[in-house]
């Protein structure tokens, strides 16, 4: 593989993961505050918390549905068309956006969502061509490496992009609400031009296009035929309900109890991108060939809920900064355990598969929580955080219940 083609695939996943910290505290921003006059300055702070989860949430819910389809995409026309198939679909969800800025339009805010939600699926078809490109194990090893420094870097620029780009403190007349998405439309077009120009597939396309509604559920179906994946499951989506009930009010929360504006809840997410990158580059090797992934995964879990805690009943923030970076340290270490355990679970054959069946648990918690959290909001903007640590509580639950098998033994001891 070419080093322009290692830069194209770089850049691939650096716009997936800056498009999501980018867009978290603008939402935050728009929809809870009375600055930016998108909501009618007399819409109730309950109401606004229910606005945002259901922003949020579409995002996910059509996250779960396009992941599907692009994913057998991806085998049947190509990578390559199908991350410019998702490229393209992120420059139209940030056109629509920047439209429904300007008409202060919350459906449209919607709609772009969805449309960039459906079309989030860069980052498995990314590592997939990164391994197909790779002639051995430690090149594979290399370059997926690679990848993970591009999702950090991602995670890092993004909430700078909205935070400065967005501060008429720091650029004056400059600064608006839509320049950070002005920015990232030029960013997901170099990278729509970096893949046209230089990244080719190594491997032809292996199935014909067919798609079908029941796509979306024949891949759960398999589940029957795999229990130890099933075995899995329910402390991996406890788990993530720790993680998103967190990770998903954090601005949400910063700007109705602190009212930081866009600046200071874009902190919070850059703090939360630093600490991954941190545990992803340098931890995450020793620590999981030192101690055992189930060890790894509770203690994360118990931290988390207890740093959400801290987060929550906390009145200084930069205390709240700690404990997103405490939590984000953890989740590092305990999320890369968590899909090594489904990886074990299954032969060659069934990578693909499994991997879909996670990121299905993934966006199908996020879209719940997302609903369930901003309606909880309206009862008290705590809640959220209570649930992550209650969730950290089932996560030892679920271990201690559901792995305790003499299968399950031999997957953690691979």
């Amino acid at each position: 593989m070419s080093a322009m083609s290692r830069l194209a695939l770089l850049a691939v996943v650096f716009v997936d993961l800056m498009g999501q910290g980018l867009l978290f505290p603008i939402i935050s921003e728009l929809v809870m505050s009375t600055k930016f006059h998108f909501l009618p300055s007399d819409t109730p702070q309950p109401t606004r918390h229910l606005f945002y989860g259901i922003v949020i949430s579409s995002f996910f819910l059509a996250w779960f549905l396009g992941s599907v389809y692009v994913a057998k995409l991806s085998d049947s026309i190509g990578r390559k068309s199908a991350m410019v198939l998702c490229l393209v679909g992120a420059l139209a969800g940030y056109t629509i956006t920047v439209v429904a800025l300007f008409t202060s339009s919350l459906w449209l805010l919607i709609l772009g969502r969805v449309v960039s939600g459906f079309t989030a699926g860069n980052q498995p078809i990314a590592q997939a061509a990164m391994i197909d490109a790779s002639r051995s194990e430690l090149e594979a090893s290399k370059n997926l490496g690679l990848l993970v420094a591009g999702m950090s870097a991602g995670a890092v620029a993004g909430p700078i992009i909205a935070g400065v780009l967005a501060d008429q403190a720091l650029l004056g007349n400059i600064a608006s609400i839509q320049l950070p998405f002005y920015f990232a439309l030029l960013l997901v077009a170099v990278t729509l031009g970096l893949i046209l120009a230089f990244y080719h597939d190594s491997r032809k396309p292996t199935a014909p296009v067919q798609l079908r509604f029941l796509d979306l559920f024949r891949q759960f179906v398999h589940l029957k035929d795999r229990p130890q994946v099933v075995r899995l499951c329910p402390a991996y989506l406890s788990f993530m309900l720790v993680h998103l009930s967190f990770y998903i009010f954090i601005t949400n929360y910063l700007n109705s109890r602190f009212q930081l504006g866009l600046l200071g809840t874009s902190m919070a997410m850059l703090f939360m991108g630093i600490a991954v990158g941190i545990s992803s580059i340098f931890l995450v090797k020793p620590v999981l060939s030192r101690w055992s992934k189930p060890l790894i995964i509770k203690v994360s879990a118990l931290i988390m809920g207890a740093c959400a805690l801290v987060f929550a009943f906390s009145s200084q923030v930069w205390l709240c900064y700690v404990s997103v970076f405490i939590a984000y340290l953890c989740f590092g270490l305990a999320y890369p355990a968590l899909l090594h355990l489904f990886a074990q679970s299954v032969d060659e054959s069934e990578q693909g598969w499994v991997m879909g069946i996670a990121t299905a648990g993934f966006t199908v918690v996020a879209t719940l929580i997302s609903l369930l959290g901003g309606g909880a909001m309206e009862i008290n903007i705590r809640l959220p955080f209570f649930i992550t640590a209650i969730a950290a509580v089932f996560v030892l639950i679920l271990i201690r219940l559901g792995w305790r098998s003499r299968a399950m033994k031999k997957i953690i001891e691979k």
